[in-house]
């Protein structure tokens, strides 16, 4: 028989299952509400049952399994198995994760940070096409990133390889949660697109829908920004170009740093498309050199919610 994969994306709200061939392909799929009670205690004990009850219901045993992966939130020691700091979780003390639950399934288990798997999906089934050179940066509540080259996800000396969110883009910017100033999390992240629109419109004169729900005290979020400038309102569009300026730069400097084949943009903010990603490669082209500009791609990613399961899965290969 051909055994199978089985990856877990792990969530501040939802833990994502599949049991994958070893091609990638998901045959199974499930999902249960991550517990953050507790300082988090339930939530690997939640796995392992999970786990166990799903086999049990698809009449399969451990042997047949070649491994599990995970990705998370936090800080994670690969070798280890261990993660910390992992805030949305409640995980505030050291968790070892990968000990629990080899103990509770009888798999071999394998755990890697939450973008960096995502990285791995995208550039194993989706956008990557499995080039062994490939960025994935993430826009969502955050920005995150992670980089493969020559087939091998980056680590770095502390497991911060990839940090793309913390490229700093203005030097004389917003304050990050990291303590510096300018990074590209505080301009291109969910929350860092509406920052941009405040600023914007302070100093904005023109007539404006965005302008008026700002004004109004109205609450709004980054794909409101994103419609309003598709449907060309004058300040959502500057607030664009700007947010797509700083993504262009950061992009610019991984392209010419790594020059992989591919730099693919996912996370919730990626939803606005190709109006995003033309601006992003119009800057990105500006600030990279010809070879540069002629052989990196910035793409959009394809697997939407899948890549962090698959991505997870690949870990146990």
């Amino acid at each position: 028989m051909d055994k199978k994969l089985l990856g877990i994306d792990l969530g501040g709200t939802t833990v994502k299952f599949a049991i994958l061939t070893q091609e990638g392909d998901i045959q199974q799929k499930w999902s249960i509400d991550t517990n953050i009670l507790d300082e988090g205690q339930h939530i690997v004990p939640d796995i392992i049952e999970s786990i166990n009850h799903h086999l049990a219901l698809y009449n399969m045993k451990p042997e047949q399994f070649i491994g599990i992966g995970m990705g998370t939130p936090g800080s994670v020691n690969i070798v280890e198995g261990t993660v910390i700091g992992a805030y949305n979780l409640n995980w505030k003390t050291l968790q070892p994760v990968k000990e629990m639950i080899e103990k509770g399934t009888g798999i071999p288990f394998f755990i890697d940070n939450d973008a960096n798997v995502a990285a791995l999906g995208e550039r194993w089934k989706g956008a990557g096409e499995n080039d062994p050179d490939v960025v994935f940066v993430t826009l969502g509540t955050g920005v995150g990133g992670g980089i493969v080259m020559n087939g091998q996800l980056l680590h770095g000396a502390a497991g911060c390889a990839g940090e793309i969110g913390h490229i700093t883009v203005d030097p004389e910017g917003f304050e990050c949660t990291c303590g510096k100033r300018g990074c590209l999390e505080t301009v291109a992240s969910a929350t860092g697109v509406v920052r941009v629109a405040r600023q914007l419109a302070e100093e904005y004169a023109g007539g404006s829908e965005l302008k008026a729900r700002l004004d109004n005290g109205e609450d709004i979020t980054s794909k409101d920004v994103f419609e309003l400038a598709a449907a060309n309102d004058d300040l959502a569009l500057r607030v664009v170009d700007k947010v797509t300026f700083y993504l262009g730069l950061a992009c610019g400097n991984i392209g010419n740093t790594l020059n992989p084949s591919a730099i693919i943009i996912g996370g919730g903010v990626s939803a606005a498309g190709e109006f995003l990603r033309s601006r992003v490669e119009k800057y990105f082209q500006q600030f990279t050199f010809p070879q540069v500009r002629n052989s990196t791609k910035i793409k959009l990613a394809e697997l939407g919610n899948e890549a962090g399961v698959i991505g997870a899965a690949s870990l146990a290969q």
